[in-house]
């Protein structure tokens, strides 16, 4: 599954879930993008978009997207803090359907 990390997320989260092709904005370059156009882009090459915005559910339609997407809620964005969340990031990967929204908290 090719996987896209928001900037709100440490690079190194990639790591953390093998078997996964994963970019992350900046490496797109697309760090500027707001929600919607980000969206948009990374539906034509990513299955899935993996991010801390808590409002993104609240601020964007998500409904018809091409996306699996995944919201980390956690009390900051170390590694050391989100890493226990990837075993449920990855079970989440498989369960959750395109469009669908889940939010996996640390």
């Amino acid at each position: 599954m090719r996987i896209l990390l928001d900037s709100n997320l440490p690079r190194a989260y990639a790591a953390l879930l093998p078997g996964h092709r994963t970019e992350t904005t900046h490496q797109r370059r697309w760090s500027d993008l707001d929600d919607g156009p980000l969206l948009e882009a990374a539906e034509g090459e990513f299955d899935a978009f993996i991010t801390m915005d808590q409002s993104l559910r609240y601020q964007q339609n998500l409904r018809g997207r091409r996306l699996r997407i995944i919201v980390l809620r956690a009390v900051s964005n170390r590694l050391t803090v989100l890493a226990p969340s990837a075993p449920a990031v990855l079970l989440a990967l498989r369960e959750i359907s395109l469009g669908e929204l889940r939010i996996v908290t640390v």
